[in-house]
């Protein structure tokens, strides 16, 4: 999975889980077909997912991969954040 040790390609591996759960998540709930009592549940699985890659990116000593990922990884969990805050 990680062949390069590049800060880019660690952040773009970083976002992927992150908006793969907000497009699945978003056309589910735009079609109400499904209900959700904590919708920041699925981004919480992914900055989840986000920290299994940096483990193994670290222990590959991919450190610039690494640094992306969690780069990737605290945007995503300030967005969750700041938009909770925001639509209460």
């Amino acid at each position: 999975m990680f062949k390069k040790n590049n800060l880019f390609l660690g952040m773009l591996y970083g976002f992927i889980p992150p908006v793969l759960a907000w497009l699945v998540f978003f056309v589910l709930l735009k079609n109400d077909a499904i209900m959700m009592d904590k919708p920041a549940a699925p981004y919480l699985i992914a900055i989840g997912l986000n920290l299994v890659m940096l483990r193994f990116s670290a222990r590959a000593y991919l450190d610039k991969t690494s640094n992306g990922i969690m780069i990737a990884t605290f945007v995503c969990t300030l967005l969750v954040f700041v938009l909770k805050i925001y639509a209460r």
